[in-house]
């Protein structure tokens, strides 16, 4: 068996405007002036309490928790509201080649909360695609290997079996502390070069090379 291990912000969704408007809400919300997004994007894909306190270093736990309280508010509101992060071009091909092979498992490291990730799959109906899905909730914050650490014991695989792709060096950085081979994206939050600096394998321009890449290594066992 082999299995492949998605992030979900930057990878399988395009969710920066949501993710820089509900940060900058909650900014405004505590008297704070706006961010850039790019200085916000930096972040996604740490776990919510250790983002906004890499983006505030300075500021107080008190000031911390009524940011991050205020991100997940807005959060709650634009999901309420009906608002969905489309998925990448490409994305749910990628998906159905993958789970076509019978010896191929899909599963999510993710720093978002499970109900997040929950919300998120129900909408785009891909509730059931994933044998397993490791999130924020119980989990130390991206790099540590903690949630690829757990999708290797559901599945009941060795390192060695399996590849993270994520669109952040916080996943490649992860996939190295867990003795796993990191395939990086070019559309998402990073840059390509700083994801090669990080020990990506590969960086993918678009889903139908990082598809087949995929393909390659499930048939071949290859990471080349």
């Amino acid at each position: 068996m082999r299995l492949v291990i998605f992030d979900v912000d930057g990878t399988l969704v395009n969710s920066q405007h949501e993710i820089t408007e509900a940060m900058n809400l909650a900014m405004r919300g505590v008297g704070l002036p706006e961010m850039e997004p790019l200085q916000i994007l930096s972040i996604v894909g740490l776990s919510l309490p250790v983002a906004v306190a890499h983006l505030l270093p300075e500021a107080s736990e008190v000031l911390l928790d009524r940011v991050v309280t205020g991100y997940r508010d807005s959060f709650i509101a634009s999901r309420a509201a009906g608002v969905v992060p489309p998925l990448y071009p490409g994305a749910l091909d990628c998906l159905d080649a993958l789970a076509s092979l019978d010896h191929v498992l899909l599963g999510i490291a993710t720093g978002k909360p499970m109900r997040g990730l929950n919300a998120v799959l129900e909408a785009h109906g891909l509730t059931g695609r994933f044998f397993t899905r490791q999130t924020a909730d119980g989990h130390p914050s991206k790099p540590h290997p903690a949630t690829l650490e757990s999708a290797l014991f559901d599945a009941g695989l060795e390192a060695c079996d399996a590849v993270m792709v994520g669109d952040t060096t916080f996943d490649m950085d992860m996939a190295r502390a867990a003795g796993m081979a990191g395939y990086g994206v070019d559309w998402g939050y990073h840059p390509s070069a700083s994801l090669h600096q990080a020990g990506a394998v590969l960086v993918a321009p678009d889903y139908p090379t990082l598809t087949q890449a995929l393909l390659n290594w499930a048939e071949q066992g290859s990471h080349a």
